[in-house]
């Protein structure tokens, strides 16, 4: 009897680019800038909702208004998903990416 040879693909094995190994990346909540808010008042959410001092919201609120976006927290997708639930709460502009 000939047997075929056992590819990676017919056993079901899979690489390092699977969904599987994906989900120990964290995802990232980004805060994109918007003719609404005061910088004052997005000073005012970063230290409330993240507890950052003044200094790191102030220097985040400078990186959303003068590059149009910045990072602000980064974990789990369900932190994640909290985190941009409670922005939007507060009238930021929120997404979270892997």
């Amino acid at each position: 009897m000939i047997t075929a040879p056992v590819r990676e693909k017919d056993v079901g094995l899979v690489d390092e680019t699977d969904d599987e190994s994906l989900r120990d990346d964290p995802w990232k909540v980004i805060v994109w800038d918007d003719p609404v808010n005061t910088m004052s008042y997005v000073v005012y959410v970063f230290r409330t909702l993240f507890g950052y001092t003044k200094t790191k919201a102030t220097r985040l609120m400078l990186q959303v208004h003068n590059e149009g976006k910045a990072v602000v927290s980064s974990g789990a997708r369900e932190r994640a998903e909290h985190d941009v639930y409670r922005l939007h709460q507060h009238g930021l502009w929120a997404t979270m990416q892997r």
